[in-house]
């Protein structure tokens, strides 16, 4: 009980005084807010009143549920910083997330043989440092090409770079959401993988969700977190969660309001994390 009440003193204390230092100096607060806020801020190079300041905004925001707001925070970051945090955690990510989620795409991989169509091309949504389509590449051979869309342009244009010997391999900087719009996707697989889709506001989400099952045939598998103590039954809508203030969605049903039957839905959880990673596939 002490230990509860001294978060919540600790609580009250930062976002006052991070509401204060605000109010002292906006310029740093909408230089803050331009530039993104997203991860963790131990990736971030924030001085103390900059982290109070960080913190106050994202918990104001969320009270006032201008998720807009948020998510426009979200973009910002991946727009500016995305190359930074890419580069960061790319160990991480060859060493720890692919290695684990291999089961992912043996999911896929058996889901694409039950299929009596061929598709033929794989689009990555958040494609980062473009490591996990470089690696699907090698074991799926059948996709003549292999598309990955990023918001960082600074991050696409290493990309380009680094798998210019993969003829396979495009990368477009972009917004998914408008990218859809310009671009045919019969017969098209799409993924995402370890997050992309909960910086997406639940409306956002749904008309981005309609517009793909528009496009033609497509089979979707989202790897992508949801809160621990997201009860859908409770709460249908989308939630925000976590210390980036992302948001945690309930799949299953957006895909569904979006005219796709689900082909599997399964969760693995990760060591001290608030969310469980839910796998989720999907066809139209």
């Amino acid at each position: 009980m002490k230990a509860k009440i001294r978060r919540f003193i600790v609580y009250i204390l930062s976002e006052t005084i991070g509401s204060l230092f605000i109010l002292l100096d906006p310029k740093k607060a909408d230089e803050l807010a331009k530039a993104g806020m997203t991860v963790q801020m131990q990736h971030l190079n924030l001085t103390f009143k900059e982290r109070l300041m960080r913190k106050a905004i994202l918990r104001t925001t969320k009270r006032k549920r201008e998720f807009d707001l948020l998510a426009e925070f979200h973009q910002n970051y991946w727009k500016k910083k995305g190359a930074d945090f890419f580069s960061e955690t790319q160990s991480r990510l060859v060493n720890n997330y692919l290695p684990n989620c291999e089961f992912v795409f043996e999911i896929l991989r058996k889901q694409l043989v039950k299929e009596s169509d061929q598709f033929h091309t794989l689009v990555e949504i958040g494609t980062g440092n473009g490591i996990v389509l470089n690696y699907l590449s090698q074991g799926f051979t059948q996709f003549k090409k292999l598309i990955g869309i990023d918001l960082s342009d600074v991050q696409i244009q290493k990309n380009i770079e680094k798998y210019s010997e993969n003829p396979r391999l495009e990368f477009e900087t972009g917004d998914a959401f408008h990218w859809i719009d310009t671009h045919k996707n019969d017969y098209t697989c799409f993924l995402t993988f370890h997050g992309v889709l909960e910086y997406f506001t639940e409306e956002r989400l749904q008309i981005f969700l309609n517009k793909i099952s528009a496009s033609g045939k497509v089979i979707f598998l989202a790897v992508e977190p949801v809160a621990l103590d997201h009860d859908f039954s409770k709460n249908p809508h989308s939630q925000v969660y976590g210390p980036e203030y992302s948001f945690s969605h309930n799949y299953p049903l957006l895909f569904k309001n979006a005219g796709f039957e689900l082909w599997h839905h399964s969760k693995t959880k990760e060591e001290n994390t608030p969310f469980s990673l839910n796998i989720i596939g999907a066809k139209n």
